[in-house]
């Protein structure tokens, strides 16, 4: 039994202090920088603004990115653990930190909508979306296929259009792109719904509860 403990306790460190904390640490961040961009009572856009509004687009890919961290749920399976701590452990933690970046990705462009409203443009909700959309789709795969990083845009511009260029006229990665732009957008319809359901259900579940102890 101790050792069956030890296995469990080895496995879920290995798995929770590599990547999932380093790149749940990356989704978070866009989505911080949404509440800060979008969210505030203020419609003024200041240079400072417009600065955070480019890393928080630098830096969204990395929610939806969590996407293709699958593969390290796969290799885990195959590392020789015993069944109770793939299905107790490995597959649980994996799923919450993709589901968790993903939503982080959701609310983000959930706030960018709403500041959309707010000016006025509420026909270029669905338009910025879905551009944001391919942004990240062109992200994803320079990330998971090219190794490259959101600093990678400061620290090696040139390098990453030259990159970026070269896949987008290539047919294979184009043809990977698409695909990701067609998941990405197809996900995101999903989980804004069912975000969005549970938002009204919390607000209107307050409201009662308030009503009630008035």
């Amino acid at each position: 039994m101790k050792s069956r403990l030890l296995e469990a306790i080895e496995a879920f460190s290995g798995v929770y202090s590599g990547w999932i904390l380093w790149n749940l640490f990356l989704a978070v961040i866009p989505l911080v920088l949404s509440f800060w961009l979008f969210r505030r009572k203020t419609d003024r856009r200041s240079l400072i603004w417009w600065v955070i509004w480019v890393v928080f687009i630098a830096f969204l890919p990395n929610a939806p990115y969590l996407l293709t961290d699958i593969i390290h749920l796969i290799r885990g399976t195959r590392m020789g653990y015993a069944t109770w701590i793939i299905a107790l452990v490995f597959i649980p933690i994996h799923l919450i930190a993709i589901l968790g970046g993903f939503e982080a990705y959701v609310v983000s462009l959930i706030n960018q909508g709403y500041y959309l409203k707010r000016l006025g443009f509420r026909q270029y909700v669905l338009w910025s979306e879905l551009a944001v959309h391919a942004l990240c789709a062109i992200g994803i795969y320079l990330g998971r296929f090219r190794r490259l990083n959101s600093w990678d845009l400061v620290t090696s511009p040139g390098n990453v259009l030259v990159i970026t260029i070269n896949d987008l006229t290539a047919k294979r990665p184009l043809l990977v792109i698409l695909i990701t732009f067609g998941i990405l957008a197809a996900f995101y319809w999903i989980m804004k719904q069912v975000t969005l359901g549970l938002l009204l259900r919390f607000r209107d579940t307050h409201s009662s509860s308030g009503l009630e102890s008035d």
